[in-house]
């Protein structure tokens, strides 16, 4: 039975869809959304950093943050150069030059501002453990530290979505949700592209209940100064180089480590403790940095192996499923595999290397 409402539409009184006019209306309660995974976090803090090179001697020099909230909205972006207190590295990709740093706040100077745009919050970076590493270092060197507990990289992200991209680059990805980069290599644009991109990554694993890649986040504090006497290069127009100008004065001590005194028991058998001289190389990111995780292996008397071999008693890696030339050949060969989390339970009780 049709009854006409107040407003002189045709209605059906047992809900159902009817012809009114022209338009065909469909009353049907329309079903609500999944629900919002409630173990995910309430809050993100997407960053970018550029710096004067790669190495764990180079510095900061710029850095932005987009603050977003528990589904990927933005709160608000902050953004800032840095004097790094030397060379500023590859000027062709970043674009920021000596004379344009000079007078640059130094990073203990915005330490305490950058630190209030992580705090309480996921730190959200593409290839993560490069930003995070960066980040901790500079708070080490301020005899601080970040105040962040946790980070996600949103190419591990892309790659839990199973996103077709044919790399994992940020224009990548940025082309994949149709994002539009201005600025690459610049931290502020290149954190508002991360963060655009992030959202649409965020609903979709939420959609699908995927478990999002968080990794701890320890802070360093093995930071160490320059020898009295040391000097480097001060940023200004004397220091007009590029990477050759600038002696780094290492802020641990050199990487080269003796060769491992133990001879090779050979492969880690599941459920049996590690051996001292067994060789052990990884791969991918890693919670804790991956210097003191390689230092601690070597402290415990096992070989770290730079790549991987037949000779190769096993592979820490958080992201067995990955590509990398390292998993490829651990499946080759039928090397064994463990994740950084079971690996530190092993470094625990490491049994003493075989006599004879």
């Amino acid at each position: 039975m049709l009854a006409v409402s107040t407003n002189g539409r045709a209605t059906d009184c047992q809900s159902r869809p009817v012809f009114s006019g022209t338009m065909l209306e469909d009353l049907t309660p329309t079903p609500s959304p999944a629900p919002w995974p409630t173990a995910y976090p309430q809050g993100y803090a997407v960053v970018d950093v550029e710096t004067t090179g790669l190495s764990r001697d180079d510095r900061i020099i710029s850095a932005a943050v987009y603050r977003l909230d528990a589904r990927g909205e933005v709160e608000d972006h902050w953004y800032t150069t840095v004097n790094p207190e030397r060379d500023p590295g590859p000027v062709w990709i970043h674009g920021l030059t000596s004379d344009a740093l000079e007078g640059a706040p130094l990073f203990v100077d915005i330490a305490e501002e950058f630190a209030s745009r992580l705090a309480d919050r996921v730190l959200v970076a593409h290839n993560a453990v490069f930003d995070w590493s960066m980040i901790a270092r500079e708070y080490a060197r301020a005899e601080r530290e970040a105040p962040v507990r946790q980070r996600l990289c949103t190419i591990a992200l892309s790659k839990e979505l199973g996103l077709p991209l044919p790399n994992h680059k940020l224009e990548t990805l940025a082309a994949h949700y149709g994002v539009v980069q201005q600025r690459a290599h610049h931290a502020l644009d290149d954190a508002r592209v991360l963060a655009e991109t992030f959202r649409p990554s965020l609903h979709a694993a939420a959609r699908g209940g995927v478990r999002l890649p968080l990794l701890e986040c320890r802070a360093l504090t093995e930071w160490s100064a320059p020898a009295t006497g040391a000097t480097r290069p001060q940023i200004g127009r004397q220091a007009s180089g590029g990477y050759g100008s600038y002696q780094p004065t290492g802020w641990r001590p050199s990487r080269k480590r003796p060769a491992c005194p133990y001879p090779n028991p050979g492969r880690y058998e599941d459920g049996k403790p590690l051996r001292q001289g067994m060789r052990v190389a990884f791969s991918g990111d890693t919670s804790v940095e991956r210097d003191l995780l390689e230092d601690r292996a070597v402290e415990a008397g096992l070989h770290v192996a730079t790549s991987l071999s037949r000779l190769t008693s096993l592979l820490v890696t958080n992201d067995p499923d990955s590509m990398t030339s390292k998993v490829v050949k651990a499946r080759q060969f039928g090397t064994p595999v463990v994740d950084e989390a079971a690996f530190g339970q092993l470094l625990r009780d490491v049994a003493p290397a075989t006599e004879g």
